[in-house]
């Protein structure tokens, strides 16, 4: 007999079940840990850097299980996104329980504070308002502040820790406002480049003080610089049609270009 009248079930992809697809959302938790650990490498930085990823690796099943739950259904897809969500949440809780032993208490301090902004970014996530502004540049800001636990780790000040975060922040969230704008436009939307350029212009502002104070160095500048150039180019002369996925990668690019210019100044300051 034929079994040409048989369906058979499609097999469950887990790629996209596991690994987030945004480009942005894998610059905005590499480039705090990649850079802590490049200016200020510890032991316990190091899990506190593996204990953010794996947090970080968590929200995307997380979102996709809790949304199914919010439809009242159960998908394929959902059990694959429990398991993956639990398996890395209990990677990150491993990973942050080895750095406090092996760091103390004084590096949990910068998540502490953070902890109920966490919150928040979770639950936005699991009403299904990742994709509004003030979620997008929430969550940067929040994972940025990785940075300062793992340089405390180091053995840095906490103002130097301070410095830091605010320095990364002072990278994404202008870099937020100009993706977002340069996608407007590649579509024909109407968008703002003068407040995209407002924004990167304050982050320079916002740097200058913290130069002059020795707490980061002129390469950093010089960093912020460049996305500022980057920003007006791309609003202005590039090609509005570019690919989404092309975007991103070139974040991926300026965000490490960002990340070795401010280590490399470091290393001199």
């Amino acid at each position: 007999m034929s079994n040409s009248g048989v369906r058979t079930k499609a097999p469950v992809r887990l790629r996209p079940i596991a690994l987030p697809a945004e480009h942005g959302g894998w610059s905005f938790v590499l480039e705090p840990i990649l850079l802590g650990w490049l200016v200020a490498f510890s032991t316990a930085g190091l899990f506190y850097g593996i204990g953010m990823f794996f947090a970080f690796m968590a929200r995307h099943p997380l979102k996709l299980a809790l949304s199914d739950r919010r439809k009242g259904q159960r998908l394929a897809r959902t059990p694959y996104a429990e398991r993956f969500a639990l398996g890395y949440g209990l990677t990150a809780a491993v990973a942050f329980g080895l750095a406090l032993l092996t760091g103390g208490l004084t590096p949990l301090v910068p998540l502490l504070i953070a902890l109920p902004l966490f919150a928040l970014q979770a639950y936005w996530d699991g009403t299904g308002q990742s994709r509004e502004l003030l979620t997008e540049l929430s969550g940067p800001a929040t994972l940025a502040v990785i940075a300062a636990s793992i340089t405390l780790a180091g053995g840095w000040s906490p103002l130097q820790a301070v410095a830091l975060w605010v320095l990364i922040v002072a990278r994404a969230l202008p870099s937020i406002l100009y993706v977002r704008a340069r996608l407007r436009r590649g579509r024909g939307q109407p968008f703002n480049r003068y407040s995209v350029n407002g924004a990167h212009s304050g982050a320079l502002l916002l740097a200058f003080p913290l130069l002059e104070a020795g707490l980061i160095p002129i390469t950093a500048l010089l960093a912020l610089l460049l996305l500022l150039l980057r920003a007006t180019y791309g609003l202005v002369i590039a090609e509005p049609r570019v690919p989404a996925k092309v975007i991103g990668m070139q974040e991926v690019i300026f965000g490490a270009v960002f990340v070795v210019l401010t280590a490399v100044g470091y290393v001199r300051l």
